[in-house]
């Protein structure tokens, strides 16, 4: 294994901040990564995936473990279904257009997410309709402490809104080094029930859609909407919508008629972030080097060289404000390191 000292992490993290690892390897197999981590248990180690779904505000004083593991390779398949696994460093947008390649349905919705497949299960990626377990059917980790291998499924991963057993009870206990998804081969489910999605189609004048015209649909909308990591520093969505009650939301509404709503239960109704964080007056203010994107206020954005410690700091201030004036609390999506 090769050990780079004092590394910077600039490049692997989709913000674009300048950090520092005390040491970092990169992990392209399972025996290499078992290897590292048995020679290391007794330092302090950070797993780092894509790097799409974080903020870095400090230095990293610890062994990074950057998993690139890759491969893709069928694990059953009938008429109408395949399952395909897909090793934790395979780029997640590319295994979606890996997908649509060979007419696999099911992931066309989460087109264009950034990060890797290994940090998917984590965070039950979602997008326009579709989250991650829709397809999931199970995932292979490896323990850090005694380096065993271990198979969850669907239901021992807890999965919820943009919530896993991997960020609560086992948060920091396991690496998942592959993802196992069952995917349709003919007759597939399409989502289309966002507005958006119908809106593109139309304009298009595509009136039987395939599950290639809705990935192209949804990044065409993503585009539209979101900055390109390479061009401007982001990690996506900042924020999680949050879900309120329904007495909560007739509170709201008194003040507030215009504002939009997703009913999830009787009880339950989730409330866009962007659109109270805009409503707040942040879409497209800029602090410098830094702010919030001018067509996405979930963005929050590194225009070059801002510090992650800037940026929280804003989060924190929009969070405040929020709160002010809605009396709801909007949680992080984005891991703050």
């Amino acid at each position: 294994m090769t050990i780079v000292k004092n590394a910077s992490l600039k490049q692997f993290n989709t913000f674009g901040i300048e950090a520092k690892a005390q040491s970092y390897c990169n992990i392209t197999s399972i025996a290499q990564l078992t290897e590292t981590l048995k020679t290391y248990q007794h330092s302090p180690l950070f797993i780092l995936g894509g790097g799409s779904n974080m903020l870095l505000t400090k230095d990293i004083e610890a062994l990074v473990l950057h998993i690139n593991i890759k491969g893709i390779e069928t694990v059953n398949e009938s008429q109408d279904k395949i399952t395909i696994k897909a090793m934790a460093g395979e780029n997640w947008h590319n295994f979606v257009l890996w997908c649509l390649k060979h007419n696999y349905g099911g992931v066309e919705n989460l087109s264009l997410i950034p990060g890797n497949i290994g940090t998917a299960p984590i965070q039950n990626i979602g997008a326009y309709g579709v989250e991650l377990k829709d397809v999931f059917v199970s995932c292979e980790a490896i323990h850090i402490i005694d380096q065993t291998l271990r198979t969850f499924t669907k239901s021992e991963c807890k999965f919820d809104y943009r919530e896993s057993i991997f960020k609560q009870n086992l948060k920091n206990q396991y690496i998942i080094t592959s993802v196992n998804l069952e995917l349709t081969k003919r007759n597939h489910l399409l989502q289309m029930d966002y507005g958006v999605i119908k809106n593109e189609l139309e304009a298009k004048g595509i009136t039987k859609p395939s599950i290639q015209s809705i990935s192209d649909a949804i990044i065409a909308i993503r585009k539209s909407k979101l900055p390109d990591p390479k061009e401007i520093g982001n990690s996506g969505s900042f924020f999680k919508n949050p879900i309120i009650t329904a007495k909560a939301f007739e509170a709201l509404e008194q003040n507030f008629a215009e504002i939009p709503s997703y009913k999830i239960t009787e009880d339950a109704i989730k409330i866009p972030a962007g659109w109270l964080i805009e409503k707040a007056g942040f879409k497209g203010k800029r602090f410098n080097n830094y702010g919030v994107h001018n067509k996405q206020a979930l963005v929050l954005v590194n225009y070059g060289d801002a510090s992650g410690k800037a940026i929280f700091e804003l989060a924190m201030l929009i969070q405040k404000t929020v709160k002010r004036l809605f009396n709801i609390t909007i949680e992080t999506e984005v891991n703050i390191i």
